[in-house]
């Protein structure tokens, strides 16, 4: 892998990873129409940190407020009085209950989805299906609700979707937040917080096959990807929020219902 790869790979991850488009459909597409690959497990671990960091810069500040409030939770001397008046405490519950559907899909379907995951024609059905739940979202009526205990499991299905090519984990999830009540603010709020864990155990799980060899060999090709990883993740995190404050979420959607006609007809 040379340093145009990294930098190609880097961007489609960091881009493609927030905004509504679906980054492992990108991915297939790159792989069919560039003969780029993830080839190395250790490169694809690489710059899902750069992505992973990308959003703790951004949203550190409600992170650091969700860790507290969780262990401030569990360890007062009553968990139930403490649920109802520590809004972060009820947050970091509500992450964890969101995580549960996207962590049993990856254990007990990621095989059989892997199997399907490099189908370009797949990839072209989902991306259309993105493309519609986007579209879909003009006719919401933006409410001021604020995240519950069944918005979180609906918005963490949702997300548990995603493991699909061509199905945007940010744009699904957004858009369920949307259409259950949630202002703009806080469903893209939410969004990206339940995407923390998940980017999380996907690279623990990873960790596991990598090889550290495959660092020292290619080390600057590797850090070339992370930083490009990070720096396109933070900007596409940026325009994601301003797009979604302006009421322009779904202008994504004609992207995604082109790209996806796109690679049904030609790929």
């Amino acid at each position: 892998m040379n340093i145009w790869d990294s930098v190609i790979l880097g961007a489609v991850q960091g881009l493609t990873e927030f905004l509504p488009i679906s980054s492992s459909g990108h991915l297939v597409i790159v792989e069919h129409v560039l003969g780029l690959k993830f080839n190395d497990l250790t490169f694809e671990v690489v710059v899902h940190f750069g992505t992973f960091l990308s959003i703790l810069f951004v949203f550190g500040g409600d992170v650091l407020h969700v860790i507290l409030g969780f262990f401030r939770g569990i360890f007062s001397r009553n968990i139930v009085k403490n649920f109802s008046y520590d809004s972060d405490f009820r947050l970091s519950v509500f992450i964890i209950a969101g995580s549960v559907p996207a962590g049993l899909v990856g254990i007990f379907l990621k095989e059989p989805i892997e199997q399907i995951f490099h189908s370009i024609n797949l990839v072209g059905i989902m991306l259309m299906v993105t493309g519609l739940i986007l579209f879909l979202t003009r006719l919401v009526y933006v409410r001021e609700k604020r995240v519950s205990f069944f918005r979180a499991i609906l918005i963490g299905i949702a997300q548990a979707f995603a493991i699909l090519p061509g199905i945007s984990r940010s744009g699904i999830t957004i858009s369920t937040g949307l259409f259950s009540g949630l202002s703009r603010e806080e469903a893209v709020r939410f969004s990206f917080l339940l995407s923390l864990p998940a980017i999380f155990g996907a690279n623990i799980v990873e960790l596991s096959d990598m090889e550290s060899s495959s660092i020292q060999g290619n080390f600057l090709s590797f850090f070339v990807g992370f930083l490009v990883a990070f720096v396109t993740g933070y900007i596409a995190i940026k325009l994601l929020i301003m797009m979604i404050k302006s009421g322009r979420f779904s202008w994504f959607s004609y992207y995604c219902l082109i790209l996806g006609m796109l690679v049904l007809l030609f790929l």
